[in-house]
């Protein structure tokens, strides 16, 4: 398999940020045998793919599944992305820039020079936000920022929206002006704003930082107590212990500024919902939903992590509220929407928005169904051609995460677990990051001697029928 690490290195000459100053040359752009390959197969024609660049801030292995499934829907896949990333662990990314997280609007641009995408998808909350500042600088340079605006509003939607889908209460307010059922949310500023919230809301409450992504930032307290010290942690700016250790442990950088400039982040009280959370991603184009995925979350990591295994289901609630919104915000690209199912009436509330691709966006799972393929047919203008079904069943596990937290799930055996059998180093590459975070024995078995580790779990190891 080409990886990246054997690619030619090409200089990405530096932009002068009016904050930080000229940055030195990003000697970051790998390209993968792949993309040789691709290049000496195509020769000079003038019919080009369309290129995709997948930009992160973290180091989720579900992006890495997503440049997957955009480069089989026909996408020429380049990444901006911290070094040692999954991405280059796959095959399907044909060239990577590296993301500085206290340069990232310079790492930014760089990467919109150098690779020249026509469209561009965020894969973490962080990553959408770099995407609105940029435009927002480019806009102020008139004429000279016209092409990256275009590009920005091409790929996310309408500007206008931009403010409303990183801010929790503004997003839930503009969802019930269309009609939409959703928990009653609000800002709390201060001590005093915490208590009127709890005097109204009662427990449990949930309380929800913006600008947080993968759960970070979400808190269900049942007590005054547990408000007040949930409200602090939420707000307050990322401890310099925690952001120097990031830096230094796992090379990312994306707290120290926040915590240097003692940035504090707004917080939300948002009434608890008792019922089955339920999750929705969509690839949508000029504020019309192009394809769609709906799923019930039946197992999660922790209170508020994301899921490990979920249903495929169809909601009529979901669909309308995915709709409503993404005509009114007028989005294109790929968008989460966060429900609760609503134990005693199963109605659907909507809870919040991912304005980036989420951990299901991979999935391909038929006409409709198919997110890249649609937008893919967007872009490009061809008729929508989607992947063969990943599978039949109903559920799915996500790999790697329910297997590195609970090996003896009986959905290993019972559900389709998704692993990338494909890409045997991405797999490998995932389970040595779990190994040095702590995880179990039998993983390390797995990785260091297969065949042993076989004997008690033979169904791990093999690709699913």
């Amino acid at each position: 398999m080409g990886g990246l690490s054997g690619g030619h290195l090409k200089t990405v000459f530096p932009v002068r940020d009016p904050q930080f100053g000229d940055s030195p040359p990003i000697v970051s752009a790998r390209v993968t045998d792949a993309g040789r390959s691709e290049a000496a197969r195509t020769g000079p024609s003038t019919t080009m793919k369309p290129t995709v660049l997948v930009i992160t801030t973290t180091r989720w292995f579900a992006t890495a599944r997503l440049a997957m499934a955009l480069a089989r829907a026909g996408y020429k896949v380049e990444a901006l992305c911290s070094s040692r990333h999954p991405l280059s662990k796959t095959s399907a990314v044909q060239r990577t820039y590296t993301y500085h997280g206290l340069m990232p609007l310079v790492s930014l641009t760089n990467a919109i020079s150098a690779s020249k995408p026509d469209l561009i998808v965020p894969g973490d909350d962080l990553a959408t936000q770099h995407l609105h500042n940029l435009y927002e600088r480019k806009r102020l340079e008139g004429n000279d920022g016209e092409s990256v605006c275009a590009l920005i509003s091409r790929s996310l939607g309408a500007p206008d929206g931009f403010p409303v889908v990183c801010a929790r209460a503004s997003f839930i307010e503009s969802a019930l002006q269309e009609g939409i059922r959703v928990p009653d949310t609000e800002a709390i500023l201060n001590a005093k704003d915490l208590s009127r919230w709890l005097a109204r809301s009662g427990f449990p409450t949930v309380l929800k930082a913006d600008g947080t992504t993968g759960g970070f930032g979400v808190r269900i307290v049942n007590t005054v107590e547990e408000a007040e010290h949930a409200f602090r942690l939420l707000q307050s700016p990322p401890p310099l212990a925690r952001a120097v250790k990031r830096a230094l442990m796992d090379s990312d950088r994306t707290l120290l500024w926040p915590s240097l400039l003692c940035r504090k982040s707004v917080v939300n009280g948002q009434r608890f919902i008792q019922g089955q959370e339920a999750t929705s991603m969509v690839a949508c184009w000029e504020g019309k939903v192009l394809a769609s995925l709906q799923f019930e979350v039946l197992k999660k990591r922790g209170p508020s992590a994301p899921a490990t295994v979920i249903r495929l289901i169809e909601n009529t609630g979901m669909s309308h509220a995915a709709e409503r919104l993404v005509d009114r915000l007028k989005l294109s690209g790929l968008h989460g929407f966060d429900f609760m199912l609503e134990a005693h009436t199963q109605k659907a509330y909507l809870i919040e928005i991912n304005p980036r691709a989420t951990q299901v966006g991979h999935l391909t799972l038929g006409s409709g169904h198919d997110l890249p393929a649609a937008l893919y047919a967007a872009i490009s203008g061809e008729p929508v051609r989607p992947a063969p079904k990943l599978t039949e069943h109903d559920t799915i596990t996500l790999f790697p995460y329910e297997w590195i937290t609970d090996p003896a799930s009986p959905y290993l055996r019972s559900s389709y677990h998704d692993v990338p059998w494909e890409e045997p180093a991405l797999v490998r590459a995932c389970i040595r990051s779990s190994l040095k975070k702590g995880f179990g024995h039998f993983q390390r078995n797995w990785l260091n001697e297969p065949s042993k580790a076989s004997a008690s779990r033979p169904e791990l190891l093999r690709p699913p029928l």
